[in-house]
């Protein structure tokens, strides 16, 4: 018989709001971790891929170990993005909505900085922070941790980098006497590193689900295609996909506002995400991601992070990733809650050879994707000229004599024949761009 949250410990008034949330049996990793949170005082190194439910796995014990009769704070919850921020922020205000006087901040970078000192003036018992967010407002002694007994790494494998410069000057302010909770989905090197620098020597290391780091409901897939096709193969993909919400994976910023725009061009309900998007505009389509308004998002791997939308049955590696951690945070954007997902991996002939080392390393099986045909790719590239000029909102500008002299040319076909004529013009119009393609590239 599977464990249900009260056998592990968790008070009445946590139990009351997670069965308001239908959330019934723990996960792996929050059944093993749970327990040692609540009833030892080792650090602990949590590893379980994404969408297990790591965030309840230290934040429902974080919450009932919480004095809420002190004002101070007495934990930090350190996060790589302030998308993951603001995610775990509305997790622990769920989990805790039945503990009385529980308080929880949000203090990530991206926004101004006023407000949030303002917020910290108030009794505060839980941070969830950006690092350089948080070295700020110590900086500016908005915030005192000399009190604050449990620091929690999330997502420590895609904070490495930021952790190295601030985590001194961070720890500096917490008492010699506090735990450590790191989290991660992946145990690189410079993690491995981390943890013997910062972690007491006793830790307690927890793994689930690590077996196969890849999530057993993902199917993994690879197409191979030749660089001038792959927009193509990609919008076929999207078509047959249409209705489904998936994200597309690219390596750089300007790679995703290029396919953004291409995509939008498409007619395809779709948005971008990368780090050099302000935080208002990143919050807003986020927010239609979430709320289903858009389908499709193109992102960059770190601006990705703390998208947990149950419904995404689909992400696409446009570029390859590249390391094999980076891949299991992609494709575990999909498959969550025990759903079903895809991960479609293109790549470009001389790429294949890398599928057998993500293969051993990771644990996973890749199957091929079968490449449409040349003809249902132009099929696919006809349709989407269809829906160009259906969703193409009508011009105003256009005089109404102009447009009484274009519907005298059309006034005697019926719409089958109308629709004829447009098909036969854009596959000429087709047949000559393919045509003169080779003479324009070399004109001077």
């Amino acid at each position: 018989m599977s464990k249900q949250f009260s056998s592990l410990g968790i008070s009445a008034p946590i139990l009351k709001a997670l069965s308001e949330l239908n959330i019934v049996e723990p996960t792996e990793i929050q059944q093993k971790t749970i327990p040692l949170l609540l009833s030892e005082n080792h650090d602990v190194v949590g590893l379980a891929k994404t969408g297990t439910g790591k965030t309840a796995a230290f934040g429902l014990p974080l919450l009932q170990l919480i004095d809420t009769e002190s004002s101070i704070v007495q934990a930090i919850i350190l996060v790589p993005t302030r998308e993951l921020g603001q995610q775990i922020f509305r997790n622990l205000e769920d989990f805790g909505k039945h503990i009385p006087h529980i308080s929880i901040a949000s203090t990530c970078g991206g926004i101004p900085i006023k407000p949030q000192i303002e917020r910290l003036s108030q009794p505060t018992h839980i941070v969830v922070a950006t690092p350089g967010r948080l070295i700020d407002l110590i900086q500016r002694k908005a915030i005192d941790l000399k009190q604050a007994q449990y620091l929690v790494l999330d997502e420590a494998d895609e904070m490495v980098s930021i952790l190295k410069e601030s985590l001194d000057e961070i720890v500096a302010e917490l008492p010699k006497k506090h735990r450590t909770l790191l989290f991660s989905a992946t145990l690189p090197g410079t993690i491995k590193q981390l943890i013997q620098n910062y972690l007491n020597k006793n830790v307690v290391q927890v793994s689930a689900d690590m077996e196969t780091v890849g999530n057993q409901g993902i199917d993994h897939e690879y197409i191979v295609v030749d660089p001038i096709e792959k927009l193509d193969v990609l919008m076929h993909f999207l078509n047959s996909k249409d209705g489904e919400r998936g994200i597309i994976f690219c390596k750089t910023k300007a790679a995703v506002n290029k396919l953004a725009k291409n995509l939008a061009i498409n007619r395809f309900s779709s948005g971008a995400l990368h780090g050099s998007l302000s935080q208002g505009i990143r919050d807003r389509i986020m927010e239609q991601f979430r709320e289903g308004h858009i389908n499709i998002l193109v992102a960059t791997d770190l601006a990705a992070r703390g998208i947990d939308v149950k419904e995404i049955s689909y992400v696409v590696n446009y570029h390859l990733p590249d390391t094999y951690e980076n891949y299991v945070h992609r494709s575990g954007r999909t498959a969550r809650a025990g759903a079903k997902g895809l991960s479609l991996t293109v790549l470009q002939e001389e790429e294949t050879a890398e599928i057998p080392e993500f293969e051993k390393e990771l644990g996973i099986k890749f199957t091929q994707f079968q490449k449409p045909s040349v003809v249902s790719l132009e099929e696919n590239n006809t349709l989407l000229w269809a829906k160009q000029i259906f969703k193409t909102k009508p011009n105003h500008d256009i005089s109404v004599d102009l447009k009484t002299k274009v519907k005298t040319v059309f006034h005697h076909l019926t719409k089958d024949e109308l629709i004829e004529k447009l098909l036969a013009n854009y596959v000429l119009q087709n047949k000559v761009e393919v045509t003169e393609k080779p003479v324009k590239k070399f004109k001077k």
